[in-house]
């Protein structure tokens, strides 16, 4: 079995100080870095996805002037913004491949992204022969759920890592982590 890293949106404007920083986020960088420092070997591919919006566009009613914080959200991660770049807690030297999602559409799972290459990130997985995924980042909540349930949903044995996410709301992350865990993901 080949397997790999997903980490999932450990960008400025989801981390403390951030456009939708959330608590924790700036820890969650620090130990996915620590981590790769003692786990980079373990791993046949190492995938890290970002937030890439569109700068002037509302990316398919995504940015929202009145945000409701379910379905529409203040402006975040715009491409080539300080905001959409990974937080600089995270060390990026051994990701293997870069996956950018929400260019122009409400994205939050990380198959909805492409690679540099245009790859999806379902078919990435599928020519690198990759059948496990242990998944960390932010946030537990949205993102997370959203690409650990399309990890099992493409067959893909997923381990989320509980010391290495960092949610937005403590009862919305708990859902979340149990819907992950009734899907078939492992909690570790």
């Amino acid at each position: 079995m080949s397997k790999a890293l997903l980490i999932v949106d450990v960008q400025n404007d989801f981390t403390e100080g951030g456009a939708l920083g959330v608590t924790g986020g700036d820890r969650v960088a620090a130990e996915v870095t620590r981590h790769l420092g003692a786990h980079a070997g373990d791993y046949d591919a190492i995938i890290a996805s970002r937030d890439w919006h569109d700068p002037d566009s509302d990316n398919g009613g995504h940015f929202s002037p009145h945000p409701d914080f379910v379905d529409t959200w203040p402006v975040h991660c715009v491409a080539g913004t300080e905001g959409a770049d990974y937080d600089p807690l995270l060390t990026t030297d051994a990701v293997t491949h870069h996956v950018r999602k929400g260019q122009g559409t409400p994205d939050y799972s990380a198959f909805q992204g492409t690679t540099e290459a245009g790859d999806r990130l379902g078919d990435l997985l599928q020519n690198l022969t990759i059948t496990e995924v242990d998944v960390v980042g932010i946030a537990t909540d949205h993102c997370v759920r959203a690409t650990v349930l399309d990890a099992l949903s493409a067959g893909v044995l997923v381990r989320v890592l509980r010391d290495l996410i960092a949610g937005v709301g403590e009862e919305s992350s708990e859902a979340a982590l149990t819907e992950m865990e009734t899907a078939g993901a492992e909690l570790i």
